[in-house]
């Protein structure tokens, strides 16, 4: 059963009870008003006649009896109010003329509670007209004799008609407000669940599209239809962002793995090459020696063994140099494949307080090592003095050397400079170079896997890992870096890490490193 049809239901069996329960109340309060007015009527005309009925007894010598005084009856009948007075003996004594040939009956039961003394109502009906009375009995009593009963009746046909049409208006009134509730009640269910129908159909065209773009529209007030729908278009953003995500993941991956395989496949076929040309000069050499026998001759060198040529001899050292730069660049390959793999499976690097000038001083001592055809430029570097960071000194050295390389690797002519600045708890290091610079649309995809922006900067013999590795070592000591750049600008990496300062009543650690 569907949730409209169940409101529906609810609604309607709601509103028939609480038709039921109007009629119910209504129809009683109606009966009990008309038959407490009918009561007070008879009891107000009982009161009349018996304050007018007089009660003389006889002397003994005339038996002693007691004789009644009674009023005309007829002037307290009306339309709707019979009067009859009856004996103690049983005998009538007197009626109203209304009552004509008919007597208003008298039950030995209602005799005998009246000969008590004390009033109480009745009904009784009367046979020959088929009407029914309710009657006050008012026991006449003389020296705490009873002598009589008076008995005022008023019909209550009119009363009960009157209930009866109320009673059919009521039960149609609440027929046609059971159909105008399953009605309005239906409409109701329908306009309000209309919202989860387009929650519904929305959902349905993204899980047959499967386009996590889509957003159900939001319409109505912000009651609980409208939080759902909030709350829903927040989850597909969520989704969207995880999938986007995921995919990007996959995706950079599926590159990873290609770029790797490219990377580590250009050094085995370089090293493989130069082997196997190896093997040919020394396989020639050796047999033009006779170090190698030729087929079917014997072993062993003869005089005058020929030596290689100065030619030979070169183009076998450049081959083993090939050999040892390709092992070189395969080695540094697979330290940055283990680094990011490090990265990946969320390695957390040693970290301790490290103070940070005699760390930059052994990487510029390094920089001038390196290969390079820019001049190399160091600024003022005492501002590091007594600057800690907490981190790891190894990997702040490699972050470091990092851009250094890199700018050196892009920077065919000019200079590179590496500067020192401070702004309030965190240092910074300035890495210019005027080189060749790139596109701002590359700046966003540096420190990506085994990106190089070839068209701006021009493919380098690098393994596309560095910024990648330095992006996760800034990541892991709370970092951060600028970039500014432009095409045939240079480029400036500012990186940006927050210092350590130790407690205010432990110096041993600062002691501890101005002593080392």
């Amino acid at each position: 059963m569907s949730i409209r049809t169940r409101m529906t239901l609810w609604y309607t069996a709601v509103l028939t009870a609480t038709l039921l329960l109007f009629g119910s109340v209504l129809y009683s309060v109606m009966r009990l008003t008309l038959y407490r007015d009918l009561r007070q009527e008879l009891r107000e005309t009982s009161y009349r006649i018996y304050s007018q009925i007089s009660a003389e007894q006889l002397p003994f010598l005339f038996g002693g009896q007691i004789v009644l005084r009674l009023p005309n009856l007829n002037a307290f009948q009306s339309s709707n109010i019979f009067i009859q007075l009856v004996g103690a003996d049983g005998r009538l004594l007197d009626k109203s003329a209304n009552l004509g040939r008919q007597n208003i009956p008298l039950l030995q039961a209602h005799f005998e509670q009246a000969a008590q003394g004390r009033p109480f109502y009745a009904s009784v009906d009367l046979p020959e007209v088929r009407y029914r009375l309710l009657l006050m009995y008012t026991p006449l009593m003389v020296d705490g004799r009873f002598v009589a009963v008076l008995q005022v009746g008023g019909l209550t046909d009119d009363i009960e008609a009157f209930l009866r049409k109320l009673s059919l208006i009521l039960v149609a009134t609440a027929a046609v407000g059971v159909l105008v509730a399953a009605t309005f009640g239906s409409y109701l269910a329908r306009k309000a669940l209309k919202p989860i129908d387009v929650v519904i159909e929305a959902a349905n065209r993204i899980q047959e599209g499967r386009d996590l773009g889509l957003r159900i529209p939001r319409r109505g007030p912000n009651d609980e239809i409208g939080r759902l729908t909030d709350t829903i278009n927040g989850m597909l953003e969520r989704i969207q962002a995880a999938y986007e995500e995921l995919d990007h993941l996959y995706r950079m991956q599926r590159r990873f793995v290609s770029d790797a395989s490219h990377e580590l496949r250009t050094p085995l076929t370089t090293i493989r090459g130069n082997i196997e040309f190896l093997e040919k000069v020394w396989s020639s050499l050796s047999t033009r020696a006779g170090l190698v026998p030729a087929d079917g001759e014997q072993g062993g060198r003869p005089e005058g063994t020929e030596m290689p040529d100065e030619e030979t001899v070169r183009a076998t050292v450049e081959a083993m140099r090939d050999i040892a730069s390709e092992a070189e660049r395969m080695s540094r390959l697979i330290n940055d494949l283990l680094s990011l793999a490090r990265a990946d499976a969320g390695y957390r690097m040693h970290k301790e307080p490290v103070e940070l000038k005699p760390v930059v001083e052994e990487v510029v001592r390094k920089a001038q090592m390196l290969p390079r055809s820019a001049e190399w430029i160091v600024g003022d570097l005492s501002t590091l003095d007594g600057l800690f960071v907490h981190g790891n000194r190894d990997y702040l050295q490699q972050l470091l050397f990092i851009f250094i390389d890199n700018a050196f690797k892009y920077t065919p002519s000019g200079e590179v400079e590496l500067s020192i600045e401070r702004m309030g708890d965190r240092v910074g290091f300035r890495i210019r170079d005027t080189g060749i610079g790139m596109d701002k649309d590359d700046v966003p995809h540096i420190f990506e896997r085994f990106y190089r922006a070839d068209v701006s900067r021009g493919r380098t013999a690098g393994t596309g890992l560095g910024l990648a590795i330095a992006k996760w070592i800034l990541d892991e000591h709370g970092g951060s870096v600028e970039v500014l750049t432009g095409p045939g600008r240079g480029t400036t990496f500012v990186v940006w890490l927050p210092l350590w300062f130790p407690p205010a009543n432990d110096s041993g650690i600062m002691g501890k490193n101005e002593d080392g």
